[in-house]
């Protein structure tokens, strides 16, 4: 099922963040798998298994000057595509 996480731009151990509501705090986790649903699968701090869609999700990069950015997973999916497809 990595291929699934690959067309995304997902590894499996990647770091990602997420909200339970609007306002609450940010939860991190890292990336484990792509559901049948289509949803991704979440190992949380706690070692609680999760799923959350690709909409909820940021996903942990690098910034211009080498700082910890956090970038939605919906961009970072479309990008990938794009790099695909050439």
């Amino acid at each position: 099922m990595s291929d699934g996480l690959a067309i995304l731009g997902l590894a499996p151990g990647e770091t990602v963040r997420w909200r339970s509501a609007t306002g609450a705090r940010w939860q991190t986790g890292t990336v484990a798998r792509r559901e049948r649903d289509g949803s991704i699968g979440v190992t949380d701090l706690r070692g609680l298994a999760r799923s959350f869609p690709v909409e909820r999700l940021e996903v942990a990069c690098e910034g211009r000057r080498g700082g910890r950015r956090w970038e939605p997973l919906v961009e970072r999916a479309a990008r990938s595509e794009q790099m695909r497809l050439l």
